[in-house]
């Protein structure tokens, strides 16, 4: 090669390599430059991005934001809504018709409570009542009900508020809001139904992206990209203070705010399409409506939810409402079992069984019909239909040869008519029909339909409606202490804690604390006389801290007894009761020929007479 193309050769390679890195130079530097520029809060995103909507927008039409922006932008306008103290009746009366109007439009109440949760300042070492409920409608309208100051004050709280929060045909969302339940019935006798735990609804969205967890707070941020305050300043203030800071008003009402706004994006709904009625948002809430959420902590979070999530965790929990909850989804060994589990099989096989001469006796399944061929007391005359005649005399015949029994029933949702995913409706329900004496729960097969999973659902929650209504005319409350079978004894929960504390820690305890639990264990075992024994210890670390409620009756015990003072009538009317409650309130286009809301009442009255000793369980 000539020494000029050498030359040439040799210019053109460090050209282009100082080229090259000039241009790798100013790229890093751009980069460099967008980094710690950044944008410089939320704001100025949100507004960029609505110039970028409006911008792109044609010429005379309203700018309509896409949908990630339209949520963003209705979030934000509701959180804006100033929330409104309500501490008398008056003040209730006033905003109850804007909440109405709200109700009509979206029957669904955000929800939450508030009591004080440091031990500091609770009443005897004992977490306080709740003192603030929060409820806030579709609109952001938010009504904070101080319930203390109606205690204190010996006011009764407003028939709306009770009625609201008692009516099925509300839902009210939250995060722990069926626990919220159980404390306002609790400390202020208020009945909470139609419940539905966010939580379940982010699990069932499999797209969700739930990065931090199941708190308000988590739940909040991935999906709505909100920031909560949830200092421990806030969290633990004084929520039976006098007068409420401008913060713990605000920080309540995102409480009950947000909760509204999360349920209609984890439904995928948006709440300008117009008016939407309670059964659809029922339907898409089934098998979720009043069940207790149940998790424990797992997954990563901030430092302060990580030291929470180190501590034991309880339904009764001052903080229970705002706990960090892992998705259960990722707990391989015990997987989430909500919703309804439809049939894998059917229903009816509408086999028939004869009499020895030949007379049809009623329809059964496929493998009752085997077993009397294979015991040797039938014999197989049809294959299609499958039919077994008796080679022994029955017990019993139909009398007429037009009996329920005798019909063909069809696999198929009584109600919609759908032919999958069908389960067993109960229309005199188990609670009350348990109760029942003998004569009238054998053969009753006519009471149990086939339902599909979201006709099921929904008539669960109109039969919220029957059993409330029973409830309030016959004194049979649902959720109070009188239903609950054992309670818990806080004197031998004291004293057991104590022995077991004694028993694991007591080399390491300061001397004063150790004489202090002691004393509790030798008040409880003998009065203090007595010094307190190894034995003593043992027995006081296995003490039994629940004991029977003596003024326990069952609500579905309560209702029965009292239909029962009119004898079988009296049982045959609640019998029709529940049987009409299902006719009007599913309006069922598919029931099996001969079903009746009166079905074996004449059979019963000439059977056992209206004198019958009714006897029940």
């Amino acid at each position: 090669m000539s020494k000029p193309s050498t030359f040439t050769a040799a210019l053109a390679t460090m050209l282009g390599a100082t080229l090259g890195g000039l241009f790798l130079w100013r790229s890093i530097r751009t980069q460099k430059r967008k980094a710690l520029k950044g944008p410089a809060s939320a704001e100025p995103v949100q507004a960029q991005l609505e110039a970028d909507v409006t911008a792109s927008q044609p010429a005379g039409r309203e700018p309509t934001a896409p949908p990630q922006t339209q949520t963003l932008l209705r979030v934000h306008s509701l959180l804006e809504v100033p929330p409104v103290i309500v501490s008398t009746p008056g003040d209730w009366e006033t905003l109850w018709p804007g909440f109405q109007k709200d109700l009509s439009v979206y029957p669904v109440l955000g929800l939450d409570c508030e009591w004080v949760k440091s031990m500091r300042v609770s009443v005897k070492g004992k977490a306080s009542a709740v003192s603030l409920l929060q409820l806030a409608t579709f609109s952001g309208r938010c009504v904070l009900v101080r319930l203390l100051k109606f205690q204190d004050a010996q006011l009764p709280l407003p028939e709306g508020l009770v009625g609201v929060l008692s009516d099925p045909r509300v839902l009210k969302v939250g995060v722990g809001c069926y626990e919220d339940g159980k404390r306002l019935a609790q400390d202020h006798g208020l009945t909470l139904s139609s419940t539905v735990d966010l939580r379940y609804l982010a699990l069932r969205q499999r797209q969700a992206v739930l990065n931090n967890g199941l708190s308000l707070k988590s739940l909040a941020a991935d999906l709505l990209n909100v920031t909560l305050d949830k200092s421990l300043e806030l969290r633990c203030s004084d929520w039976e203070a006098d007068v409420l800071t401008r913060e713990q008003m605000v920080y309540a009402a995102h409480d009950a705010q947000i909760s509204v706004a999360l349920f209609f994006h984890l439904l995928g709904m948006n709440t300008a399409e117009g008016e939407s009625t309670f059964v659809q948002l029922a339907s898409c809430c089934q098998g979720l409506v009043d069940v207790p959420f149940r998790g424990r902590y797992n997954g990563e979070g901030e430092e302060g939810e990580r030291r929470r999530r180190s501590r034991k965790s309880t339904v009764e929990s001052p903080e229970s409402g705002d706990q960090q909850v892992p998705d259960p989804r990722r707990n391989k060994r015990k997987p989430l079992g909500v919703g309804y589990s439809a049939r894998k099989s059917p229903l009816y096989d509408n086999c028939f069984l004869h009499a020895p001469d030949g007379q049809p006796l009623c329809t059964c399944d496929k493998k009752k019909a085997k077993w009397y061929l294979e015991k040797g007391i039938g014999e197989l005359l049809s294959e299609d239909p499958f039919v077994v005649r008796l080679l022994f005399e029955p017990s019993g015949r139909p009398d007429s040869q037009k009996d329920y029994y005798l019909t063909a029933k069809e696999n198929v949702c009584v109600v919609c008519g759908k032919t999958d995913s069908y389960i067993r409706k109960n229309i005199v329900p188990h609670e009350y029909r348990r109760h029942f004496p003998p004569e009238m729960k054998d053969h009753n097969s006519h009471d149990i339909l086939l339902l599909c999973t979201s006709c099921h659902a929904a008539s669960n929650v109109y039969d919220g409606v029957l059993k409330q209504r029973l409830a309030e005319a016959h004194s049979a409350p649902q959720g109070c202490e009188e239903g609950i079978r054992l309670l818990e004894d806080a004197d031998r929960r004291r004293v057991r804690s104590a022995a077991r504390a004694l028993l694991s820690a007591s080399d390491g305890m300061p001397q004063t604390r150790k004489e202090e639990l002691l004393t509790v264990i030798q008040s409880f075992f003998c009065n203090g006389q007595q010094e307190v024994t190894q034995d003593m210890l043992q027995r006081a670390a296995a003490l039994e801290t629940r004991i029977f409620n003596e003024s326990y009756v069952p609500h579905g015990l309560k209702v029965v007894q009292v239909y029962a003072e009119r004898g079988l009538r009296g049982l045959m009317d609640l019998e029709r009761c529940w049987r009409q409650h299902f006719l009007t309130s599913m309006q069922p286009r598919h029931l099996p020929p001969l079903w009746s809301v009166s079905h074996n009442h004449d059979k019963y009255l000439r059977k056992y007479g209206e004198d019958l000793q009714i006897q029940l369980n």
